[in-house]
């Protein structure tokens, strides 16, 4: 008889197959970010309320998947990777997906309005962050490959390859926060103080998303090296 839990067959095929699905429904979480600044930039509410409440349930999904995973993740030492370096992987995902959330939470929880000098710059930060993760998104998908070739040879290179390409991708998006950065600084006599310190906290949170898919890629890379 199979079983009615809907992640026994996900998780009998392998570890890594748990980790790739987590790691979609967590860019389906970034996916939504940048909506809520072009709503915020409109002035549409709905529209802010409408992107949170996705993220929130994406968050939810990639919760239990995470949780599931860390239950059944085999103890024994015939795990192709250690185990650890999986989990490390997983609460980096993970980050993401929650960072994405304290976004929207602080979005909806206290109405702000998006400063027009602030508006395309925002946009473009978030743009360039969902790039990364997306380009982290793509290195998990290489995971079957990777096992199958051992973690070696012209499949490590090109996930080796690909990890370089999202560092640089990732430096891109500490640059475009740095100049968010000034220019909420240039005009915050402009903006009430409490709201510098929420815009300057936002602009951290979106560039954190970034940042957690960089140190996803990076544990994979880790992970050839050894």
């Amino acid at each position: 008889m199979s079983s009615t839990n809907p992640f026994a067959n996900l998780f009998g095929k392998s570890p890594f197959t748990a980790l790739q699905v987590h790691m979609r429904v967590v860019l389906e979480c970034v996916h939504n970010v940048p909506p809520l600044f072009e709503a915020l930039s409109k002035g549409d509410h709905q529209g802010v309320k409408s992107a949170k409440d996705k993220i929130f349930e994406r968050e939810a999904e990639a919760d239990s998947i995470k949780n599931e995973l860390r239950n059944r993740l085999p103890k024994s030492l015939f795990m192709p990777v250690d185990r650890r370096d999986l989990l490390d992987v997983l609460q980096m995902q993970d980050s993401i997906a929650d960072t994405a959330q304290d976004i929207a939470g602080l979005l909806v929880e206290r109405p702000m309005e998006l400063p027009e000098f602030m508006q395309q710059p925002m946009l473009a930060l978030a743009s360039r962050c969902v790039d990364v993760c997306e380009m982290s998104a793509k290195i998990i998908e290489e995971l079957d490959e990777l096992l199958a070739m051992g973690f070696r040879g012209r499949e490590a290179t090109r996930v080796e390859e690909m990890v370089g390409a999202l560092n640089q991708l990732e430096d891109e998006t500490d640059d475009l926060g740095l100049e968010l950065a000034r220019q909420l600084f240039q005009h915050e006599d402009e903006i009430k103080p409490v709201s510098v310190m929420m815009w300057y906290q936002l602009i951290q949170w979106v560039g954190d998303l970034a940042d957690y898919a960089e140190k996803v890629g990076d544990r994979l890379r880790l992970l050839i090296a050894r």
